[in-house]
């Protein structure tokens, strides 16, 4: 009887015609307000514009869109079956200096959930020049420092990842010696040591040699992975310089696809082939906060990727993508910094869903400090366990797929960067690209455009310059974990004269490594020439910056004066009257740190002067409806306006209107138009608060 009434129901259903498109955007035009549905659409960073609803009909022109997991173009994901106990690796970075506070924090973290050894190299390591060490990073200077890190580390058993910058060579032989004398077979041995000239190149703007001698040193150590280190990628392309500079996902995929390409062309005139080279790749992307672009990009980056490695003649295993991400350090604030977890926790899952094979999620107190807190440490690995253990993400194949709108703008996306690409390729690829500026130029306009909408507040860092809480206290809870120092050991190979053969030089290399050879001593011995290759460096960002110097000037001037610099709101008529005007403008000015002295408001001018005048705030705001303010501003300005009040009106007014307000000693008029960052940053420099040129 349940099966004839559900039958029934549905049929009664089935009897109701779906709407056509054109009917529900002639509803949805009715519903608003000046009957445009432009209002509707949005238009992204990548120049995508967004439909307010997506049909089935979008599909008809994607040709691959039947195509399942594990099948080219790989945009759904290159296994057919995901490993659901393990769909990605728990990645996270280790960063102390010290071998062994890596090695304790590397055991701890493996013991309680991580899947891969994150190993970030100090640049003294990357370089060989221990004068030349940052905060953060590994510092290894020869083979005991690596007994040290790895002491009871099962490296057969978890795989590794490493960023070794513009060289791997050094690191990588001498990774190589370790594992001989602790008698550890190659063959099992996973992960990445990769280098990525080219992406230094654009992070750091010089590079040690030039890069065809770059080029040399990562084809020799490719081919000798080839023969040794079957499952030991070591060329790795990285997106992050692009997008954490902040450019938009069409820019972070085609520079990548542009980078790979480059780096295939090189390797294959250098007589690997080119499934070898595609084998022994790796591409490392940012995950920023907009979810479906996100999703969207890895499987674009896929599609693209499997198409150009067809294009070189490789088969089909070399065309699979291997994807590390990690979530974009360009929305993280110091301000209200708890808020990060739960940005850090959309992008992981942005990374999960778009079938990425190895995560890093950046600590929410990353940016406050050198060393992230252990707590902030492990929410952020338990933000990828509980993805996958308890959202049971890796369950499922590409979780987006079938759905209109992620498939549409997966198309979308990869037509756009394929442009982009092609124009670089057009002018003579991404090493052209980088040293003439086209590159730093392109990611430069996108930030430009971001900054813009940061500081009109149209792009909002909850907590930051929206929703400012001025009470709270920036992580006094929350220790800086203690960093051992790392002494300088004393390299008697230096005085032998290390000799590389060209032939030879990665056995070389690690045979040095074995007999005592600093990491030093081994970039010293390499036979190339010192000789810079140069280029504009991208500048690493975060977005809230510029909102953050305001509130750090501010606290500056609070711990000299002993207050901050207040704004007393000037409420006049029933609370109805004033009370989003005032609800905006008290955010608006909590933004830069300033104090805001609301109230019930007044009944006359009169009322409104003296509670202006006894609260002490040279900083008035007037705060009613626009019908009242002919008859108000007038008088309040000929009252409070002097040289040491300033005065704002709440609400757009009319240009000419305005003109004359500010005649007589009006500021200006503050209003969802503005540009917050601009009124608050000109009112501190005119209170002392920030000196001119600052912020």
């Amino acid at each position: 009887m349940k099966e004839d009434a559900l039958l029934k129901i549905l049929d009664e259903i089935s009897e109701f015609p779906a709407p056509a498109y054109e009917e529900w955007k002639q509803a949805a035009e009715q519903s608003l307000k000046d009957g445009s549905f432009e209002k509707l659409l949005t238009k992204t960073y990548e120049n995508i514009t967004l439909q307010p609803m997506y049909q089935k009909d979008v599909l008809e022109h994607i040709p691959y869109v039947d195509a399942p997991p594990g099948s080219y173009p790989f945009h759904r994901g290159t296994k057919t079956v995901r490993n659901e106990k393990a769909p990605w690796l728990v990645n996270q970075e280790v960063l102390y200096p010290h071998p062994k506070q890596a090695n304790e924090t590397i055991q701890h973290d493996l013991e309680n959930g991580q899947t891969g050894i994150h190993l970030v190299l100090n640049e003294a390591t990357k370089c060989g020049d221990f004068d030349k060490q940052s905060q953060t990073g590994i510092i290894i200077q020869n083979l005991e420092d690596l007994h040290v890190l790895f002491h009871e580390i099962d490296l057969e058993r978890f795989p590794i990842y490493v960023n070794a910058g513009a060289l791997s060579l050094p690191f990588f032989a001498m990774f190589a010696a370790y594992l001989k004398e602790k008698q550890i077979f190659f063959g099992n041995v996973k992960g990445v040591i990769g280098a990525d000239p080219l992406g230094t190149l654009g992070l750091k703007g010089s590079l040690p040699y030039s890069l065809s001698s770059m080029y040399d040193a990562m084809a020799k150590t490719t081919e000798w992975a080839i023969d040794y280190f079957p499952k030991l990628s070591t060329i790795l392309v990285q997106g992050q310089p692009y997008y954490n500079g902040g450019g938009s996902a069409v820019e972070e995929l085609a520079y990548v696809i542009a980078t790979g390409v480059e780096y295939m062309d090189e390797m294959v005139k250098r007589g690997l082939s080119v499934n070898d080279a595609a084998s022994k790749m790796t591409f490392s992307f940012s995950i920023g906060s907009n979810l479906f672009m996100e999703v969207a990009k890895f499987r674009a980056a896929r599609l693209l990727w499997s198409n150009v490695i067809k294009a070189f003649g490789g088969n089909i295993e070399a065309q699979k993508m291997s994807i590390h991400a990690e979530t974009s350090k360009w929305n993280k604030t110091i301000y209200d910094p708890h808020v990060n977890i739960l940005r850090g926790a959309i992008e992981a899952f942005a990374g999960a869903v778009g079938g990425v094979d190895s995560m890093h999620v950046t600590p929410f107190d990353e940016c406050l400090k050198t060393i992230p807190s252990e707590f902030a440490r492990r929410i952020a690995r338990n933000t990828q366990l509980i993805l996958q253990e308890e959202a049971h993400l890796g369950k499922v194949n590409d979780p987006a797929g079938g759905s209109w709108y992620v498939e549409a703008l997966t198309d979308e996306l990869a037509k756009k960067a394929w442009e982009l690409f092609q124009q670089i390729e057009k002018d003579g690829g991404m090493s052209s690209a980088l040293q003439s500026g086209t590159v730093q130029k392109r990611v430069a306009e996108i930030a430009k455009k971001r900054e813009e909408n940061i500081k009109r507040r149209k792009d909002v860092f909850v907590g930051t310059n929206k929703y400012a809480n001025l009470n709270e206290q920036i992580l006094d809870e929350m220790k800086t974990p203690e960093i051992q120092t790392v002494e300088r050991k004393s390299s008697d190979s230096a005085k032998r004269a290390l000799s590389f053969s060209e032939k030879a030089l990665v056995a070389d290399a690690v045979d040095a490594a074995q007999t005592g050879a600093f990491i030093s001593d081994l970039i010293q011995a390499l036979p190339y020439e010192r000789q810079k290759t140069t280029a504009i460096s991208i500048p690493q960002k975060r977005g809230a910056e510029p909102f953050e110097q305001l509130r750090l000037a501010m606290e500056k001037h609070m711990q000299k004066n002993g207050e901050r610099q207040k704004v007393f709101l000037a409420n006049i008529g029933p609370v109805a009257e004033y009370k989003p005007r005032a609800d905006f403008v008290s955010g608006f000015f909590e933004a830069g740190g300033f104090e805001v002295l609301n109230n019930f408001g007044f009944t006359t001018v009169e009322e409104a002067v003296q509670a202006a005048k006894e609260s002490g705030a040279n900083t008035i705001v007037i705060v009613s409806k626009d019908e009242k303010y002919p008859e108000i501003i007038p008088s309040l300005l000929d009252s409070l306006a002097d040289e040491n009040r300033t005065v704002y009106v709440a609400g757009k007014l009319e240009e000419e209107k305005l003109k004359n307000y500010k005649q007589a000693g009006l500021e200006d008029a503050i209003h969802m138009q503005s540009n917050v960052y601009e009124v608050l940053a000109d009112l501190q420099r005119k209170k002392g608060v920030l000196n001119d040129g600052e912020a």
